[in-house]
């Protein structure tokens, strides 16, 4: 349930923005076959390659689509209304605009995990930033209910490696900064001799939507996330009973996981990806800006040239249905390390193979 903001609010509401409307010309209709959760492709069909972290990558098609959402704060109250209208106002989400991605890429099949961290940092002998800095992590803790903030931290005894809550090596790796993730990519771009980056905003929603228009991959209705994603649910309200409030934002259902999952538990997406939607908030390259759709360019953009905060998307186990969306844009600086934010790795597709 993390709102878009950079502070650790779990209960923070967003400023109202000034809408900005942009009128196309014309508008491109992806080609691609629309899959429901419940009936993924077969593997078969979504070329996989691993890394020497034993990280699958699947190859993503270039293609077009419609990035962000021009639904109306009335459209939104229909199908959220347990929320207060003013977080509606998404000016930041508008226009939807065309986007093309030019050049195909392999993307991460799962978010980064435990497993693979340890051994990132075994092999590269380096920490991470929450041990360097000596201020640790943020962590579940329980005692600290009710209270504005639900977690506790920063504090040396929470990192990746403790999170307030028990993980197994297969779960998506945690309290990692954007400044971690981009020292992944660089040690195993010298690794392995191959380009290893964060995807762009961009990319990380067009291979979220894999074709789709919906919210979700899964349709427009929240309760289709229990197919495709770890998000707020009735399992993960157990453990929040001292915030009775958040009971009605709670999708009716369990998805069987109060806090993390193991990757790769629900339904993948059409490009055979797992967990884009819940499980942890993913960094993406890009600075964050307000007005940046009304002025992107319609060929792979980059984000704004400079800012404060860098994008994450996706969502959490935490994470409210409506800011688990796949247009909705949350951010945070560079070096925040959170118990619900964790990474997914590009790699780019040779020049020349």
């Amino acid at each position: 349930m993390t709102i878009r903001n950079i502070s650790f609010c779990n209960f923070c509401f967003r400023l109202p923005r000034i809408s900005v409307t942009v009128a196309f010309l014309s508008i491109s209709i992806v080609a691609f076959s629309f899959v429901v959760a419940d009936e993924p492709k077969s593997g078969k069909e979504w070329k996989v390659i691993e890394n020497s972290l034993g990280m699958k990558m699947v190859m993503i098609p270039a293609g077009e689509f419609m990035m962000g959402s021009d639904e109306t704060p009335e459209s939104l109250a229909k199908t959220y209304a347990n929320y207060s209208t003013d977080r509606f106002e998404l000016a930041d989400e508008k226009p939807s605009h065309r986007v093309r991605i030019t050049r195909p890429f392999y993307f991460g099949q799962h978010e980064v995990t435990v497993e693979q961290f340890r051994k990132y940092l075994e092999e590269s002998k380096t920490n991470p930033e929450s041990e360097r800095d000596g201020t640790g992590g943020y962590g579940f803790d329980p005692q600290r209910q009710p209270g504005g903030d639900a977690f506790a931290g920063r504090d040396p005894k929470y990192s990746w490696k403790d999170p307030g809550f028990k993980q197994t090596d297969k779960d998506p790796v945690t309290n990692v900064t954007w400044n971690d993730a981009i020292a992944l990519c660089k040690w195993l771009s010298d690794k392995e001799g191959k380009k290893y980056r964060l995807p762009t905003e961009a990319e990380w929603e067009y291979a979220c939507r894999a074709g789709t228009t919906t919210r979700y991959s899964s349709g427009d209705d929240p309760q289709t996330l229990l197919r495709v994603a770890n998000t707020f649910d009735e399992d993960t309200q157990k453990n929040w009973q001292k915030h009775p409030a958040w009971k009605p934002y709670a999708l009716q259902g369990h998805d069987k996981y109060g806090f993390t999952s193991p990757v790769g538990m629900f339904a993948p997406n059409a490009f055979g990806l797992y967990d884009m939607h819940g499980n942890v908030w993913e960094w993406c390259s890009d600075y964050h800006a307000d007005d940046y759709y009304t002025k992107s360019p319609v060929d792979d953009p980059q984000g704004p040239d400079s800012g404060d905060v860098r994008i994450r998307r996706g969502g959490s186990w935490h994470t409210w249905s409506f800011y688990a969306r796949s247009s909705f844009r949350n951010w945070n600086t560079e070096t925040t390390r959170y118990t619900l934010v964790g990474m997914r790795l590009v790699q780019e597709v040779d020049a020349n193979p």
